[in-house]
């Protein structure tokens, strides 16, 4: 069985044609035998890439990826216990663990089941929530600026939970009726997702081009129509709703991050399993076609694993915006792959995340800033970036 690699944009090498290593760098290959595994488990070392083959199903990564792989991940760690003991009561990293353990004290254990270690998961597990929704979305459309939170997937949530928030009477904070506001944001995620698709797909094909000019479309729409429902309410159910539609980690429980975690949980499988239409499609279509993939029915799974993504973590802490938007590009420009890197997308999104809800806490303290306005002022000058980069290679279309 030949293992094969996806094309790299500007590269020479035939569609389609086997790799093989360069002579002499598989031990025990006799020089100029291509580097082709018959059957079973084997690895197979290539120049600055490390595959391996395991009944038929193998992979390849760069020592590059996997070190800034388990470097992002540290730092999400750091940012995780740092959430957790750095506050208006500092709390040594000793003392939290033994708050964990069930044997520090009853103050620090307070501070740190109920109040910090709650708003800490929530915000990990969004950030990493978004972060692999913004490589989902802008792998499938091969546009760097089809992010949720730009192209109406995360104003239709915005729009689901307001309603779930205002029908059905949840309090800001969370409470046992919270349950509303996920369900509420998926199915205006979706709603907002299937016309934007419905929208963009013309003649058996969607560019991203287009499909960000609908999203922006429909996100005016449904900023307005979240505007109605805001001005139809009584105020107090208003106050609340905007309390939400901020975007803060404030207050947050283990209801949210389990809410999170459950969608990550049923997702994450299924996008792993489809890693290969995944890289594809990054390709374009004609590319994916030609190499027996059924682009239509992949982007579409993965679009709807973008959305359910999006939808949930915008349930959780509210419409933040940026972390899916950048996340995706840190990740590529770290790893300097051609390509999206997921994981890596994900893990950028969890430490940027906790980064910018340790700072809208301490920027101004005792006074605490939404996480939302904090990376809305850091995004913001990157979309500008993005826009002007874009328009200068002329890849804005």
């Amino acid at each position: 069985m030949s293992l094969r690699l996806p094309e790299q944009p500007g590269s020479t090498r035939p569609t389609g044609t086997p790799v093989t290593a360069p002579t002499g760098e598989r031990a025990g290959t006799p020089t100029g035998t291509p580097a082709t595994a018959p059957t079973g488990e084997r690895a197979v070392r290539q120049r600055g890439r490390i595959g391996w083959e395991v009944a038929g199903l193998g992979g390849i990564a760069r020592p590059r990826v996997l070190g800034v792989l388990a470097v992002v991940l540290v730092l999400a760690a750091a940012g995780l216990v740092a959430s957790v003991s750095i506050g208006e009561f500092p709390i040594p990293a000793g003392d939290v663990v033994r708050a964990l353990t069930g044997t520090g004290g009853a103050d620090a254990t307070l501070i740190v089941r109920e109040l910090r270690l709650p708003r800490a998961l929530t915000g990990l597990l969004v950030g990493f929530a978004f972060g692999l929704a913004g490589a989902l979305m802008q792998a499938v459309t091969r546009n760097p600026l089809a992010s949720p939170d730009l192209i109406g997937i995360s104003a239709g949530a915005s729009t689901g939970g307001v309603a779930a928030i205002l029908i059905g009477g949840v309090t800001a904070a969370g409470a046992g009726s919270y349950a509303s506001v996920p369900l509420g944001a998926l199915v205006g995620a979706l709603v907002a997702a299937g016309v934007i698709y419905a929208m963009a797909f013309r003649d058996g094909a969607i560019t991203g081009f287009r499909f960000v000019l609908v999203g922006i479309g429909v996100q005016g729409a449904l900023t307005a129509l979240t505007s109605w429902l805001l001005a139809r309410a009584d105020i107090n159910e208003a106050s609340r709703a905007m309390v939400w539609l901020t975007g803060s980690l404030n207050g947050r429980g283990f209801e949210h991050a389990w809410w999170a975690g459950l969608a990550l949980l049923v997702t994450l499988p299924v996008v792993l399993a489809l890693i290969r239409p995944y890289q594809l499609l990054q390709y374009g279509d004609d590319t994916a076609r030609a190499l027996g993939l059924p682009v239509d029915r992949a982007r579409v799974v993965l679009l709807l694993a973008s959305v359910v993504l999006a939808a949930v973590a915008t349930a959780a802490a509210g419409p933040i915006g940026f972390v899916a938007l950048a996340a995706p590009q840190i990740a590529r420009r770290l790893t300097g792959t051609a390509n999206l890197p997921l994981l890596t997308s994900g893990c950028v999104g969890a430490a940027l995340m906790l980064g910018a809800d340790l700072a809208a806490r301490l920027l101004l303290a005792p006074i605490e800033l939404p996480v939302g306005v904090v990376t809305g002022a850091v995004g913001a000058p990157y979309l500008m970036w993005l826009l002007t980069r874009a328009n200068r290679v002329g890849r804005a279309g």
